[in-house]
């Protein structure tokens, strides 16, 4: 698979994000299982796992959003120039807002 094709909240995720959702799917999302595995609590791998719900959440509306920005100016609804503009803007503001 190409980079490319990869979306970005994918990209942006921790390494142990990653190993955490290869055991979940390895464990066929058991969380019982899981917690077991790790050596704790279910209930420590339900808030885990609800972490990284909330971070994939978020990275992909702030993805969708970009994503409609760019469909406007290939659809010629807005110029490149306009589109490159709010997604700058769009970046910025995220930055300045995120910790």
């Amino acid at each position: 698979m190409r980079d490319e094709n990869i979306p970005s909240w994918l990209l942006e995720l921790e390494p142990e994000d990653y190993e955490f959702m290869h055991r979940f799917i390895l464990t066929s999302g058991s969380l019982k299982k899981m917690a077991k595995e790790y050596g704790v609590s279910y209930p420590t791998i339900r808030l885990r796992l609800d972490r990284l719900i909330q971070r994939v959440s978020v990275k992909s509306k702030k993805e969708g959003y970009i994503s409609l920005i760019k469909d406007l100016a290939l659809e010629d609804e807005i110029s490149f120039e306009a589109a490159k503009k709010l997604i700058a803007a769009y970046r910025k503001e995220r930055k300045e807002v995120e910790p």
